[in-house]
């Protein structure tokens, strides 16, 4: 694989696009080509395989959505012709959007499928043989096997934010839907980061991939970042406090929990907020009218967990607020890519407590600087104090687990678990992996139910157990 950092496309005008795809272009008001599309439009067109590393907001979806769409134009056949592949509903509806704006005037068809409605409209919809499908893998998986979706005429398959897809546990169904889908393809994938399991995918579906990376480990330049030491205990105190005094378009702010959005959501409305919450235990109608309100000023307050609000596209974002610090470093640069987009400024504020040292410093380190701590009268953290240069954290001395049966303190011998209680945390992690994808797509059919509860390996259940903590 190798990497091209300079531009290789100055302007949309000097492609040699299909009249129609340059008049939409030109209608949707897309003017210089940001940094990604500038590298991969081209490549793409030439039908090279493209490894596209950025993070959100930085114009993904028109970097493969146009070189789509110009193939379709040239040659016509069966269809669908294009799978493009995200991991949550609205991720998937925002791509659809896309691609239709950029079709408009075209005999071009475009439909999404994920879950959390009705599969009949979707098979109806399959019947009218589409041109493009935005899929969600769960509900795509489960159409597949139920015989609705032929894949056998795929030529363009797009994996959009592959890092996140592993996050939820979606990589075993990924691996069953290539086997369905025709050698003979172009294979374009993007992701934010790159952890080993990605680029070891990667590495199987690219072919000579063309790589283009636009500084995907950091996030956006013109983000201003903020620390807010507090106690646990007075965050919404705080946060009530700030909104006031705080000059915002618009915000997200992130928990860690779905309980504690909703209720927040309810507190910043009676405060007087036009606030609306996003997390996984909402209906499919309920987060598209969150969404729509947000989208269109009717809301200028989200609160959501991570997997709900992942594939929020809206660019008027102003201010992130971490109520809750993300348990990963990339989790707190996939959040906070949700203001400064398009080029535009905006603020991250995280609330942090003596418990947060650890992961500020991980934050730190991944974009490169240091963040200013900004204390606030009278919600003051004194125990929030950065580790002086050299310092050396203490290991903890845990004490080793006892052998089933040893004597403790007492002297009485302990009783070994049944055996019932000794299966339960494997119990737990397969209950875990079906609930992080029903955050994601909604409610499963049962034949999805069955396939999450049978086939998760130990290694996905683990990595979707870690997403549902930071999301549940």
């Amino acid at each position: 694989m190798r990497s091209n950092s300079k531009p290789l496309l100055e302007s949309f005008s000097d492609l040699e696009l299909k009249p129609i795809l340059a008049q939409a272009i030109a209608r949707a008001g897309y003017e210089a080509p940001r940094p990604i599309q500038a590298q991969a439009i081209s490549p793409a067109l030439e039908g090279r395989d493209i490894l596209g590393l950025a993070q959100t907001g930085t114009g993904k979806t028109a970097a493969f959505a146009i070189p789509s769409i110009e193939s379709l134009l040239r040659k016509r056949g069966k269809s669908p012709r294009v799978l493009v592949i995200a991991p949550t509903r609205e991720l998937v509806s925002q791509i659809d959007d896309e691609f239709k704006k950029l079709t408009r005037g075209a005999r071009l068809k475009s439909m999404t499928i994920y879950g959390g409605v009705s599969e009949k409209p979707q098979i109806e919809k399959l019947r009218k043989h589409p041109d493009i499908i935005c899929a969600c893998p769960g509900r795509l998986l489960d159409l597949m096997q139920q015989g609705h979706v032929d894949l056998s005429f795929i030529r363009k398959l797009v994996l959009d934010e592959a890092d996140h897809m592993f996050d939820m546990g979606f990589l075993p169904d990924i691996r069953r839907i290539l086997k369905e889908l025709p050698e003979d393809r172009q294979n374009l994938l993007f992701a934010a980061t790159m952890p080993k399991e990605i680029r070891k995918l990667a590495q199987q579906i690219l072919r000579d991939p063309f790589v283009a990376e636009i500084d995907h480990s950091a996030p956006a330049k013109t983000i201003e970042h903020a620390l807010y030491p507090v106690p646990e205990k007075r965050k919404i105190e705080l946060l009530r406090k700030l909104l006031k005094e705080s000059s915002f378009a618009s915000a997200i702010v992130f928990t860690r929990t779905k309980r504690r959005a909703r209720q927040l959501a309810e507190k910043l409305g009676k405060d007087g907020h036009k606030a609306v919450a996003l997390q996984g235990n909402m209906s499919q109608n309920q987060r598209d009218r969150a969404m729509t309100g947000f989208r269109k000023g009717q809301f200028n307050i989200l609160v959501a967990t991570d997997i709900a609000a992942r594939g929020i596209d809206v660019e008027s974002v102003s201010h992130v607020i971490n109520l809750d610090i993300p348990n990963t470093a990339e989790a707190y640069t996939h959040r906070i890519g949700r203001t400064g987009r398009s080029e535009r400024e905006g603020k991250a504020m995280t609330f942090v407590s003596s418990a947060d040292i650890d992961m500020v410093m991980e934050i730190e380190k991944i974009i490169g600087k240091k963040i200013e701590t900004i204390r606030t009268p009278g919600f003051e953290a004194p125990d929030f104090e950065r580790p002086k240069p050299g310092h050396r954290k203490p290991q903890s001395r845990r004490p080793q687990p006892r052998k089933e049966g040893s004597r403790n303190s007492t002297g009485r011998r302990k009783k070994p678990r049944s055996s019932s209680e000794s299966s339960s945390p494997s119990r737990r992690r397969r209950n875990t992996s079906s609930r992080t994808k029903n955050n994601a797509e909604g409610s499963s059919s049962p034949s999805q139910r069955r396939r999450s509860n049978s086939g998760r390996n130990s290694s996905s259940q683990k990595r979707s157990s870690r997403s549902r903590h930071s999301a549940s």
